[in-house]
């Protein structure tokens, strides 16, 4: 069941180039560096993919991997039953600790099952072959295959509230936000191999730089910005953006080297240069600045703004916003994706027990579908790119 929603606003088009056609390379945790160079081939010259998306220059519309053939197109909702931000009571929905599945060609319902409590985010794995459900509360991470939209048997993690790979698929990086700790485990066994105790309160969200030699993550309780050697786990530099900023969502930029911040309670972007950790600048959004996600093209941002109810759409480049799209009648957009096509944004609305569908072309809402308790991270799977870095679906 969905409401259809048909408030028109204007915006800029941000559809993905066309004419852009894989090569069908099989591809390993082993094969990264040489798949990456194979993948994607002529008509466009070598690397030209790169470099007209920047930094998403692989995950254009048409690149989507031979790993996902086959895989239907569909949207994976955890809904949490988690209480909102700023003291908002909890959900009366009864369904939670579970994942609603939707056909995202007709905004339906198609699956639903029970997953373990506080499932936070739907996770890809490196190679795409396996969906991950981030159940934090039941120590738990649940695999569900994206073939057949089925849940697994769980595998024991403890706290995992995110999960994110690294850009050589060497290993799963486990967000333990509630022990301070980032965890290394092997990608495919969940084993682990590495506990690292952070100097900060509340990681969770993190992202790469552009060679995969480190990954900044973000504390949105104490207000830190980590830096941190890829391969030794070393701490590099830290950054205090403040307590009362509570750093969310992290996404490298098309330049492929500033990073962008969403700073919950400063209604916008904080600009970091990956390379000095120094400010570079901030963009204005709206309140509640969450979830960072790369349009097709990868040349713009849309920042889902939980507390405003709208979304922004960052041109880099320019340094601000060019539009906003206002949910009609409020709403409480988190994270999400974008579709394999460009042409819609989905968010959850973690507040509202429901989700949201953006036109990309011009913003007008197309959807909001009742969805479980506090729906977070959903996943729209699959999506063009060689490799998953994990969170919802950051593809390089």
């Amino acid at each position: 069941m969905f409401r259809a929603v048909s408030d028109r606003r204007p915006g800029p088009v941000a559809q993905a180039p066309t004419g852009l056609t894989p090569t069908q390379v099989p591809m390993g945790p082993g094969d990264l560096v040489s798949a990456a160079q194979r993948l994607f081939t002529p008509p466009m010259a070598p690397r030209a993919g790169a470099a007209l998306g920047g930094t998403y220059g692989f995950t254009l519309a048409g690149m989507l991997s031979p790993a996902v053939q086959g895989d239907p197109q569909l949207v994976y909702v955890p809904n949490s039953g988690e209480p909102g931000m700023h003291g908002m009571a909890p959900s009366r929905n009864p369904d939670r600790d579970t994942v609603t599945v939707i056909d995202p060609k007709t905004f339906k319902v198609v699956g639903h099952f029970k997953v373990g409590k506080l499932p936070q985010h739907v996770t890809p794995s490196w190679d795409m072959k396996t969906l991950w459900v981030d159940a934090s509360g039941s120590d738990r991470l649940v695999p569900i295959d994206p073939r057949t939209a089925k849940p697994g048997k769980p595998v024991e993690v403890d706290a995992p509230y995110n999960l994110y790979f690294t850009p050589d698929g060497d290993a799963a990086v486990v967000m333990a936000e509630r022990h301070n700790r980032i965890d290394l485990y092997d990608p495919h066994t969940m084993k682990l191999r590495k506990a690292v105790k952070v100097p900060c309160q509340g990681v969770n969200h993190a992202d790469f730089s552009s060679d995969g030699s480190y990954f900044i993550a973000t504390c949105e309780f104490s207000g830190d910005v980590l830096k941190y050697d890829t391969k030794s786990m070393r701490l590099l530099d830290r950054m205090e953006l403040g307590r009362a900023v509570m750093p969310q969502d992290i996404r490298l930029g098309p330049d492929g080297r500033t990073f962008y911040i969403a700073a919950l309670n400063d209604a916008g972007l904080v600009a970091i240069d990956g390379a000095t950790m120094r400010r570079v600048g901030y963009i204005h959004t709206g309140a509640g600045a969450h979830g960072i996600h790369p349009s097709r093209d990868g040349q713009l941002l849309y920042v889902s703004n939980r507390d405003a109810g709208s979304v922004s759409v960052v041109d880099p480049r320019a340094g601000k916003s060019v539009a906003t799209w206002t949910i009609p009648g409020g709403g409480s957009p988190d994270m999400g994706g974008v579709s394999a096509d460009g042409r819609q944004l989905w968010l959850s609305g973690r507040d509202n027990d429901e989700v949201y569908v953006f036109d990309t072309s011009d913003g007008h809402l197309l959807a909001r579908i009742p969805v479980g308790a506090n729906p977070h991270g959903l996943a729209f799977f699959p999506q063009p790119g060689r490799y998953s870095l994990g969170h919802t679906g950051n593809y390089r």
